[in-house]
């Protein structure tokens, strides 16, 4: 089987050049342009990962204002093509001209069949990597996982247990703070599993009176009470062949969860009002801020029904555990909301990224959230202050341990806190650390730190 060679346009107009390229470059299935209408018409036709031009170009062969036309509309059509201009040794500032418009690179004629196909192979590779890239990200994008953004060994632990647990039948307890992401982590439990086709439902317990809650989970039937005009089904029911969520299980009222117990072990529901068994098939995965075995110990809390319900716990850290979660949080929240409010890019001043790491964010990220949105909508030009963000500033504070611990944990959260303040940037946050790329590639390996 032959390996498919790939796709080279060569945009030059002197036949002899032509057939030289054509002939030196044979590693590659090489097309041929002679002009600005046939590159485009080629460009359309193989859609080449890179190409070659000579910037003199009919009708101005010994110019390059068509040679630069040519290389516009190519970026414009082709934004991920490779260009390399080829120009005469006089032609430098034309060369720089051309890679200022977004060319790749330029070599100089006459060419070094060598080093040209060294620029050439080398474009290649980095349009294939590119490409992997972004297929990569939106593999990560359209994951269940995707809303978890984090750097934090404890959550990338917890992401694991959700990958684990999620096509499973067990019941789920995510124990958390207000505001750490339980939802989300709920429905990736959800998307993840083989019900992902089905329903996914949610009530939160605290949020609805105890008088009509009962209704809410389990329906009721025509007439069961005052304005009751037709037989309606509750949530449970709702979710036949998919995932129940119980958001704030904690604050569930002791009659209710006698028959939220009853319906786990017989898996049947009655409506309020009805004699009707119906048998549900769901599965549960609840949610609490509150200490169960505590609400237990107290008699606020059924035994019986949190071993039902907990048969996994997943504990989800808070902000202020995740060692530079929240600059990597924050530079996301302001991409996000900049697209949303089409305000151009922001950018955050040093004392604002040093406010947001020394606040203890007591509502995680949901407060995150809403701090920077109201930042990006309030910020006057192009950067977003300390004021604009309105936090108080806190000290921290280290405890002496042996010194390879020091200096290892004083390593990774240096290199943590960096590459969340340039969002990813490993160039700049080599030259914050005043180390070199491969020497910071280096630590991120040891302390297994990932790469945005």
């Amino acid at each position: 089987m032959t390996q498919t060679k790939p796709k080279l346009l060569i945009i030059e107009d002197d036949p002899g050049l032509q057939k030289q390229l054509r002939w030196s470059l044979d590693a590659y299935d090489v097309v041929v342009a002679g002009d600005r209408e046939a590159a485009l018409a080629q460009l359309r036709r193989h859609e080449p990962a890179v190409c070659t031009m000579d910037l003199g170009l009919p009708p101005d062969p010994d110019g390059s204002t068509e040679g630069l036309a040519t290389l516009q509309q190519i970026l414009a059509l082709a934004p991920d093509t490779r260009v390399i201009v080829l120009t005469g040794n006089q032609d430098h500032a034309n060369a720089v001209q051309a890679i200022g418009m977004g060319a790749y690179d330029f070599h100089h004629k006459p060419c070094d069949p060598e080093v040209l196909n060294l620029v050439i192979q080398r474009a290649f590779y980095l349009h294939q990597l590119q490409m992997e890239n972004r297929r990569m990200q939106q593999v990560q994008a359209d994951s269940p996982l995707a809303g978890l953004i984090t750097r934090d060994p404890a959550l990338l632990k917890v992401a694991r247990s959700i990958e684990k647990v999620a096509p499973t039948s067990a019941s789920v307890m995510l124990l958390g703070e207000s505001g750490t992401g339980k939802e989300v982590l709920a429905r990736a439990v959800h998307a993840l599993s083989p019900r992902a086709g089905e329903r996914f439902m949610a009530i939160n317990c605290a949020a609805i009176p105890e008088n009509l809650l009962e209704s809410e989970l389990f329906g009721y039937e025509k007439g069961a009470f005052t304005g009751a005009a037709k037989q309606t089904k509750g949530k449970v029911e709702m979710a036949h062949g998919g995932t129940f969520f119980l958001d704030e299980v904690g604050d569930l009222p002791m009659a209710l969860q006698a028959k939220l117990l009853r319906f786990l072990q017989e898996r049947v529901i009655e409506r309020v009002g009805g004699r009707e068994e119906i048998p549900v098939d769901v599965r549960i995965v609840c949610a609490t801020h509150q200490k169960l075995k505590e609400l237990c110990a107290q008699g606020r809390f059924r035994e019986d029904l949190y071993y039902r319900l907990s048969e996994i716990v997943v504990t989800i850290p808070p902000l202020r555990q995740r060692e530079g979660d929240a600059a990597l949080l924050a530079h996301h929240f302001k991409n996000k909301y900049c697209a949303q409010e089409s305000r151009a890019t922001l950018h955050f001043a040093p004392e604002a990224i040093a406010a947001i790491e020394a606040y203890s964010w007591p509502g995680n990220v949901r407060e995150m959230e809403n701090c920077i949105k109201r930042a990006v909508i309030m910020a006057d030009g192009n950067t977003i202050v300390a004021e604009d963000i309105g936090l108080p500033g806190e000290g921290g504070q280290e405890e002496p341990i042996n010194l390879r611990q020091v200096r290892d944990e004083a390593e990774y959260k240096a290199i943590v806190k960096v590459l969340a303040r340039v969002d990813g940037n490993i160039v700049k946050a080599s030259e914050i650390l005043g180390i070199s790329r491969p020497t910071l590639y280096d630590l991120m390996g040891r302390h297994g730190i990932r790469g945005s």
